[in-house]
């Protein structure tokens, strides 16, 4: 067991080390972009339309449904994954070599991570989005045309969102400055779907296009789709909170089998001893297949999507 806690702390060390050393270029970058900032405050602030800074174009736009790690996630996913396989190998296989193997699986951490932070990032923009249907809603039922309505919801999206960086805020200041720069906001918008990978996005690019060329009540259109986007956000929530206490009951299942054996090894290592050596080894590795197999059928089961 020494080895194992030698690893943990060893995980430890090198994560505390990446975050100070993120932290401080952080701290670095947010000092050299001083003036930058002040100047786009001045811009924005200054004038009667918000949306003269220097926008991301072309490659430069984000593509929901793609995420690169940065090098600091991808270690720490790395160091993180590898520590945890490897004290879960030596708990179970008592053995530094198999436990070194075992370890070999968390290289693959970083997909799952990659994985978690693309799901967050996009039910984040579809909540943003569903805000700035309110707004853009109320513009258009006050009688502004449908590029004024954009800026004032841009406008009320900063009210609700401080933070510059706002997805939704970039991309209705991306639209607005391609409309400002002759191109047709179909297109727009239609780039905005795209590449936000949200079907609630794409459902409403396709309507709100088809209703401009056609001549439809855009007002109504608007309305009742962030009425359905927000029916569908308080349902998601709805089962989230009803399927909280069945997840941790799942994570508390598959994780005391692990508790358990470890109890035991450190209580009792003459008794796990014939586990650790032989035939010990296909028990063992047969149940770690099991636990992690019930562990990925029940986040399966519970992966309930509207």
């Amino acid at each position: 067991m020494n080895i194992v806690l030698v690893a943990i702390a060893a995980g430890a060390v090198i994560w505390l080390g990446l975050v100070l050393l993120d932290r401080r270029k952080r701290k670095g970058t947010d000092e050299s972009d001083i003036p930058a900032k002040k100047k786009s405050d001045m811009v924005s602030h200054g004038k009667d339309n918000p949306v003269k800074a220097k926008l991301p174009t072309g490659e430069d736009l984000i593509r929901y449904s793609e995420y690169t790690l940065s090098s600091r996630e991808r270690i720490e996913a790395w160091v993180v994954g590898c520590a945890l396989f490897f004290a879960l190998g030596y708990l179970f296989y008592n053995n530094v070599l198999l436990a070194s193997v075992t370890a070999c699986l968390g290289l693959l951490s970083p997909r799952a991570k990659r994985k978690k932070l693309l799901e967050k990032r996009k039910t984040e923009l579809n909540f943003q989005f569903k805000q700035a249907l309110y707004s853009l809603s109320s513009s258009l039922s006050a009688g502004r045309s449908v590029e004024n309505a954009f800026e004032e919801t841009v406008k009320d999206l900063r009210l609700l969102y401080p933070d510059p960086r706002t997805h939704i805020i970039r991309e209705f200041e991306v639209i607005i400055h391609r409309i400002e720069n002759g191109e047709p906001m179909e297109s727009a918008l239609a780039d905005f779907s795209e590449r936000s990978g949200v079907e609630d996005i794409e459902n409403f690019a396709d309507v709100f296009i088809s209703c401009k060329r056609t001549g439809g009540d855009l007002v109504e259109i608007i309305r009742r789709t962030s009425n359905i986007i927000g029916d569908k956000l308080e349902i998601q929530q709805e089962i989230s909170v009803m399927m909280a206490q069945k997840r941790f009951e799942s994570k508390a299942l598959s994780f005391a089998p692990i508790i358990i054996v470890a109890f035991l090894t450190l209580s009792s290592p003459d008794y796990m001893a014939p586990l650790h050596s032989g035939v010990g080894y296909v028990i063992m590795t047969a149940a770690l297949l099991v636990l992690v197999g019930c562990y990925w059928i029940t986040q399966r089961i519970m992966n309930i999507r509207v």
